[in-house]
């Protein structure tokens, strides 16, 4: 029995000796391996831990960690002060966000008329917009570019890009995939659905955009528009419902897979059980690794749809995330279509605007966190400085950083006369949505 003890006493001491003379590197990487909560406790369990998780280059390392390379490096370089950034404060900042700041844009003379349901890309460095829906019922085929870099500006300038690209239509989608902007679907002023697949590059120095149509085979998802999507890796993208043939709402799944050259694309339907039910106005988000975001739209009856799930492309089927409206302030606000839901700095979503189901246009901001437990799923911001116009089918893109939210368009209130019984009114306005740190 002596020598058990005695046995366990060395192993004990041999095992506190080899913990307490890690290197610091060595820690670094077990700390790595450990979610937030974890490194945090390690923090209380001697000086060196306290002193270790206090370190910038260990804080600094979880954000990448958790936020990736290229959003810290976008970061570092819209800072003013690069070197004078507070890694762990930053990081708890995020976590705790409450707030957000609006700022109004002065647009240059020449800019983009007044539309709703049009793209709005943050792409090379640029804002990248094009078509959209505007008064009369009419569609637009402009594209229109403007610089805005590494830092951030209250001032515009806006270009109009003349290029052979996409026929005119509202309610399409685009996206940014690599070094292209991959276009699919949408409506004309006619009614008539598109299901065509469009590449563009832009040419920063001379501020010139490309457009060509994919060679995508003889399989297409079906014409449509008013659909959701997003990329899910670095050459493949996600569409999923939206409005088809007759009006009919669609709730079906497509993942177009590019070439590695991205001369070339194939589409293919992914058929799983459970998924979304059918409907438009949605939203689809890249939010890292394999997972993307759907949340609310319009449904077949016209209801307006508050429900979440979660697209796993590395199993290619969808799961829905469940969670209580009670635990979640003024919960009853969330159901929404035509809404903007963008990936910020720190890996949330940002949702902004959209209407309900009496065509209610809002202006208030929810952070959607799908890796978090109930109730912190849902988090209403505050907003301070400018306040827009309560507004409905605007677009949102975010800048490399995540933390700018540049917002163009969309619908909004308008006074009502004999002639405009809805009293509804498209939006020209661009304003910055800044995360307060």
């Amino acid at each position: 029995m002596a020598d058990d003890a005695a046995s366990t006493s060395t192993i004990t001491g041999r095992m506190n000796t080899s913990i307490t003379d890690m290197s610091h590197d060595h820690l670094f990487s077990i700390l790595l391996l450990l979610p937030l909560e974890s490194i945090l406790s390690f923090a209380m369990t001697c000086k060196k831990a306290t002193r270790l998780t206090h370190s910038h280059t260990l804080w600094k390392s979880i954000c990448t960690r958790d936020w990736g390379h290229s959003t810290i490096d976008a970061f570092v370089n819209s800072s003013s002060n690069p070197l004078s950034v507070d890694w762990k404060r930053l990081y708890q900042r995020l976590r705790n966000l409450d707030r957000v700041s609006c700022y109004k844009l002065t647009d240059s003379e020449t800019s983009p008329g007044s539309r709703a349901s049009h793209s709005l890309n943050y792409f090379s460095g640029c804002l990248v917009l094009f078509g959209g829906g505007s008064e009369g019922g009419r569609h637009l085929d402009d594209t229109w570019v403007a610089y805005i870099g590494n830092n951030f500006r209250r001032m515009v300038s806006w270009q109009r890009v003349i290029s052979e690209g996409p026929s005119g239509r509202f309610g399409h989608s685009c996206i940014v995939i690599g070094n292209s902007l991959v276009l699919f679907g949408g409506i004309n002023d006619t009614g008539i659905r598109q299901n065509d697949t469009w590449m563009a590059q832009l040419d920063t120095t001379t501020t010139t955009l490309s457009w060509r149509l994919l060679d995508v085979g003889p399989v297409t998802p079906p014409t449509r528009g008013a659909h959701a999507c997003c990329l899910i890796d670095s050459r493949r993208m996600l569409i999923h419902g939206g409005i088809g043939l007759f009006g009919t709402r669609l709730g079906d799944t497509w993942v177009l897979h590019l070439s590695e050259n991205l001369r070339f694309g194939t589409w293919h339907e992914t058929v799983t059980h459970p998924v979304p039910s059918p409907r438009s106005g949605h939203t689809l988000t890249y939010i890292g690794g394999s997972r993307s975001v759907l949340f609310g739209g319009r449904g077949i009856g016209y209801e307006v749809l508050n429900d979440v799930w979660y697209f796993d492309s590395s199993e290619g089927r969808w799961v829905p995330v469940t969670f209580d409206l009670r635990n979640i302030p003024n919960g009853v606000s969330l159901p929404r279509v035509g809404h903007s839901a963008t990936l910020i700095l720190g890996g949330r979503v940002l949702i902004y605007g959209g209407e309900d189901s009496f065509r209610h246009r809002k202006n208030d901001f929810w952070l959607l966190d799908v890796s978090q437990r109930m109730p912190r799923l849902w988090k209403s911001l505050r907003s301070e400085g400018y306040q827009p116009k309560n507004r409905s089918f605007h677009r949102a893109c975010a800048d490399d950083s995540g933390r700018y939210l540049y917002v163009f368009g969309g619908m909004v209130d308008g006074i009502i006369h004999p002639t405009e019984p809805a009293g509804l009114r498209f939006d020209g306005e661009l304003f910055v949505v800044e995360l307060v740190l």
